[in-house]
């Protein structure tokens, strides 16, 4: 049986609504929220204080991999089975450009994809409460908070203009 988080989860109806919630959670110093949305928000990114994904440096870093990769491979392949043709040179670099070009984005693009599910279980939602209209037309703020400061933070809730708040145990 999973081990469930016990703190205060809103629903919103309104984006404004929820960064006013969320700018207000951050005045007081906390930053341990969790935020539902059904898509992606700019304005809810950037009242959490998000900047650039870190995915991106795993693309850069599999892209440059596959590059070097790419180059490397084939120029080691054609010393170790010299084919002399048209008088050209042996490690002539264009005609390796196309499969260091294939190599940068298949490994870019497999680096990607490991980021993202790397990052993803690292910040793991397992226990905290979540409601399936989050996924339709609600935006929801899920605070771990104990018992005691659950009215305070429903008071700040109702204020930002939270359609539904409710305690978690």
């Amino acid at each position: 049986m999973a081990r469930t988080v016990p703190g205060v989860l809103a629903s919103f109806v309104h984006v404004d609504s929820a960064t006013e919630a969320i700018a207000a959670l951050r005045a007081q110093g906390r930053t341990d929220m969790t935020v539902y949305s059904a898509a992606p928000n700019h304005e809810i990114e950037e009242a959490l204080g998000f900047t650039n994904s870190p995915v991106r440096l795993f693309t850069l870093v599999g892209g440059l991999t596959g590059c070097t990769a790419g180059f490397a491979m084939t120029i080691w392949m054609s010393r170790d089975w010299p084919l002399l043709v048209g008088g050209k040179p042996i490690g002539a670099i264009p005609p390796y450009v196309v499969l260091a070009f294939e190599l940068t984005i298949l490994i870019g693009a497999l680096s990607t994809v490991a980021g993202l599910l790397l990052l993803s279980l690292m910040k793991s939602t397992r226990g905290l409460a979540y409601d399936p209209a989050f996924t339709d037309d609600r935006i929801g703020i899920f605070v771990p908070a104990a018992a005691d400061q659950a009215a305070a933070l429903e008071q700040m809730f109702r204020a930002a203009g939270a359609e539904e708040v409710r305690y978690a145990a």
